[in-house]
């Protein structure tokens, strides 16, 4: 994982809107997020997690086969910052593209690279959640600015002749994108003196109708994974959600059956990092002995779209 060094406490938030560090967190369980320097771009987050998540793996950037980048906030619309993390790690061989699903984007990115794997067509994937939200947050609207930060977290999956990803599941539903979306930039509203003056490129959310959305789709998405291994949440040691915020992970916990003592939390410290957000628990978990080999792990995530995914691992 990498994330930027620069630390925006609720105290820092007291001073730039009208908010105060209990409401932030009594409502989001957050302390503070990490926020990067202005120039700093979500492939220079990507790299920096990619280059350790190799280092770990041991495995050489000119042998990488796939690489898939899940963000929401890419260097530029085109090309895909997977082509600017392949340039810059060296990795000539690997075929890159990028996954736009929001939240959900590090789950259902390592859910496309399993099944390339699954066929045989490559021997080996780096999948990294990478997002510079910073960049597209009004930081004068005290209702979203609170909650996001940015970061990276990478992987690499190979085949494994036992454990792995044992079952997955994905979801989408167009019919609620406005609950969760930035309107402009792309062709509905391109960039122009209107769209900036109307502030349509920065972050919009419903937050309330979100919540209750994200809540029943990630539980009812983490028991179906759990029916799918035919494990119950008894046999599962580690529970890894997006980090959005307390509230909603504590009730997905409850409708899942799953007990709040097996959630791994970091949000507190990282805010939500959205596509980063699974990749860096996950990172972080693994890091603290939290997950030991053998584990079974449920992650699951929800994000604008709306999209919602989990898969059920056993480390």
């Amino acid at each position: 994982m990498h994330v930027p060094q620069k630390v925006l406490t609720n105290a820092d938030l007291e001073k730039m809107v009208e908010t105060t560090d209990e409401w932030i967190q009594s409502r989001t369980g957050i302390r503070e997020r990490r926020v990067a320097e202005v120039g700093t771009t979500t492939s220079d987050l990507a790299y920096e997690a990619a280059v350790e998540a190799l280092q770990q793996a041991k495995l050489a950037a000119k042998d990488v086969e796939l690489l898939i980048v899940a963000t929401t906030t890419p260097d530029m619309l085109f090309p895909s910052t997977s082509c600017l993390v392949q340039q810059r790690l060296g990795a000539t061989g690997a075929v890159g593209f990028d996954v736009s699903a929001a939240c959900s984007g590090s789950v259902f990115a390592m859910i496309t690279a399993q099944q390339y794997l699954l066929t045989g067509r490559y021997r080996n994937a780096l999948v990294i959640g990478a997002e510079v939200l910073s960049s597209f947050i009004d930081w004068t609207d005290r209702s979203t600015c609170v909650l996001f930060g940015d970061g990276a977290g990478a992987c690499v999956m190979q085949p494994v002749s036992r454990g792995g990803i044992l079952a997955t599941d994905m979801g989408s539903d167009g019919s609620a994108a406005e609950m969760l979306y930035m309107p402009g930039g792309g062709s509905k509203y391109p960039p122009s003196h209107s769209s900036v003056d109307q502030r349509l490129h920065f972050l919009r959310m419903n937050g309330t109708e979100v919540f209750k959305v994200a809540v029943r789709r990630m539980a009812e998405s983490a028991k179906r994974v759990m029916a799918d291994a035919k494990l119950t949440p008894e046999h599962v040691e580690c529970f890894i959600p997006h980090q959005a915020n307390t509230r909603i992970i504590e009730a997905v916990a409850k409708f899942a059956d799953l007990p709040i003592e097996k959630v791994y939390m970091n949000l507190q410290r990282y805010g939500n990092t959205s596509a980063a957000s699974n990749l860096i628990a996950l990172y972080e978990a693994v890091r603290d002995g939290v997950i030991k080999r053998d584990d079974h792990v449920v992650m699951v995530a929800f994000g604008a779209g709306l999209t919602w995914g989990s898969l059920l691992l056993q480390w």
